[in-house]
């Protein structure tokens, strides 16, 4: 359980482009095989802006789903599901909605931000306060540890974790706590209890990190814990109470370098974009139509590729080599504009290619895509369903 677990998530747009493609499903392609990972489409998420024409995010819903899988996510190694369709997401976030303060997510920053940019929306409404929150939820629902973000998104897993903590300090001291994490010690057997016992009092009068690291490890490798007693473990090592939600961390990711058509960053709100399903004539159509140095005017004029946004494609696409031919040619004149796209067009054309297969493939099969998803989602509530029967257990909801 307490082994790395990674989340991500994506709001419904629809069909994705080569921004999507290389700022975000390349690297849950490498996480798959390094972590195990949970990928979800937050449809709840895009009611907070979109609320008032929800119509679109089923249809928008699916055709990213497709885009995942053509693109790599493998559901043999990730689960994949649809937020809404794990209603503990939202148990949970009314429960911590109970306790979290109201400044806390006043000054989330992109609350203030996000109101400032989407000024013709009015953003004044409970769920867009509390999206930091729902997002909170989603991550510690699954007791996820390992948070894919960008350092924009980094005060938005400081928040998780300060919810948890604050959760955990409220309602992990159960009666007989203490006793109870005694015992759980006892069943370490004789060295591993000696060895938990030492590491703890290292960490805890000492402050030493890797004391609790080793502990950590140690409780990680045991097998003859139940859930409970292992979770009280992992609480009194630290002095704290029972720990029943998880600490997310940042997974710092790289910034895409994908540029759009007209150099800004690739977005569909700028209408400079490439989509994975693009068909390969358009392709090379917006290619070649592209914006190049004002400076080459006519086919003899020399250029400067740092002036030109074509240049950034070639840093994305093309090797040392070809970068050296561009810029030779480009700063005197030796070759054209025209020519100088060709082997981008070419470049991106080969990555799209099996991608479009795949794609192809799930269209003709919608059922297989609902299928993975309907499973994805089965698997998401069966580890959402654990943690809320802790969560409710530790604020005296559990009737029965």
């Amino acid at each position: 359980m307490y082994a790395d677990r990674v989340l991500s998530g994506m709001r419904p747009t629809g069909s994705l482009h080569l921004g999507h493609y290389h700022g975000v499903l390349k690297n849950w392609i490498q996480l798959q095989h390094e972590y195990e990972c949970l990928f979800f489409v937050a449809d709840w998420h895009a009611l907070t802006t979109q609320y008032d024409n929800p119509r679109g995010i089923e249809e928008a819903t699916w055709q990213m789903v497709i885009d995942w899988l053509a693109a790599g996510v493998d559901p043999s190694k990730a689960t994949l599901f649809i937020q809404s369709q794990v209603i503990e997401h939202a148990e949970l976030h009314l429960l911590l909605s109970m306790m979290t303060p109201l400044g806390w997510l006043e000054r989330v920053p992109t609350y203030k931000d996000q109101q400032e940019k989407l000024v013709e929306k009015d953003l004044s409404t409970y769920g867009f306060l509390g999206y930091p929150l729902l997002q909170s939820a989603d991550i510690l629902i699954y007791r996820a540890n390992q948070i894919p973000v960008g350092e924009d998104q980094v005060p938005h897993i400081e928040f998780s974790r300060e919810i948890a903590r604050r959760f955990n300090h409220l309602y992990g001291k159960e009666p007989g706590y203490e006793e109870k994490a005694e015992m759980a010690v006892k069943k370490l057997g004789g060295k591993k209890a000696k060895l938990y016992q030492e590491l703890r009092t290292r960490y805890q009068q000492e402050g030493d990190d890797a004391a609790l690291d080793s502990a950590r490890a140690l409780l990680g490798e045991t097998q003859n814990l139940s859930l409970g007693d292992k979770e009280r473990l992992y609480g009194f090592l630290e002095g704290g109470g029972k720990m029943i939600l998880t600490e997310p961390e940042a997974l710092l990711t790289v910034a895409s370098k994908m540029p759009g058509l007209d150099g800004q960053k690739m977005s569909k709100s700028y209408h400079n974009t490439i989509s994975l399903r693009e068909d390969p004539e358009q392709v090379g159509k917006k290619i070649r139509t592209m914006p190049t140095d004002p400076a080459r005017g006519r086919r003899t004029d020399a250029g400067d590729p740092e002036k030109c946004p074509v240049w950034q494609l070639h840093e994305v696409y093309s090797g040392d080599d070809v970068r050296a031919w561009v810029r030779q040619g480009c700063t005197s004149a030796g070759i054209g504009c025209l020519e100088c796209k060709q082997p981008v067009i070419d470049a991106m054309l080969k990555e799209l290619a099996p991608i479009q297969e795949r794609a192809r493939a799930y269209m003709e099969e919608p059922d297989v895509v609902k299928n993975i998803i309907a499973d994805g989602c089965e698997k998401a509530r069966d580890l959402a369903r654990e943690t809320m029967r802790d969560v409710r257990e530790a604020m005296g909801l559990n009737y029965g």
